[in-house]
């Protein structure tokens, strides 16, 4: 099955918002933008971080999954110094057991604070993986 999300948060980019292939939905990079028109909304890190993960959820939901089936985030970070602030507010939206993940910090420029994009498995969520 190869289906496309345009829903959740659009953008004016050439991208779509997700694709779901098979049995995994992969989600484009989700910013600090308007989720009507993908205008850029600028503030704190706090504030585009967490403009940037609803964005997120949204596009998720709008595929048939939710944060809870996450199961790998690649995260950009434009400054070094949000790092705490960073993982303090991951830790909000992402309970154990936590996707795997890689941050990148630097990458940004200075248009945005915070991006991150991810990979859902649609039929399940972390909590009910198998344990070792």
């Amino acid at each position: 099955m190869l289906k496309i999300v345009n829903e959740g948060a659009v953008s004016s980019l050439p991208f779509s918002p997700a694709i779901i292939a098979g049995d995994l939905m992969y989600v484009s990079g989700q910013a600090s933008v308007d989720p009507d028109g993908g205008a850029i909304i600028n503030g704190t890190f706090e504030e585009e971080m967490r403009r940037s993960i609803e964005n997120l959820r949204a596009v998720l939901e709008s595929g048939g999954s939710t944060l809870d089936n996450v199961i790998n985030v690649k995260s950009y970070v434009a400054n070094q110094s949000d790092l705490g602030q960073y993982n303090k507010i991951y830790a909000e939206y992402f309970s154990a057991p936590l996707p795997t993940r890689s941050t990148i910090v630097g990458v940004l420029g200075t248009m945005l604070k915070f991006e991150l994009d991810c990979v859902a498995y649609i039929h399940a969520t972390r909590q009910q993986a198998s344990k070792p």
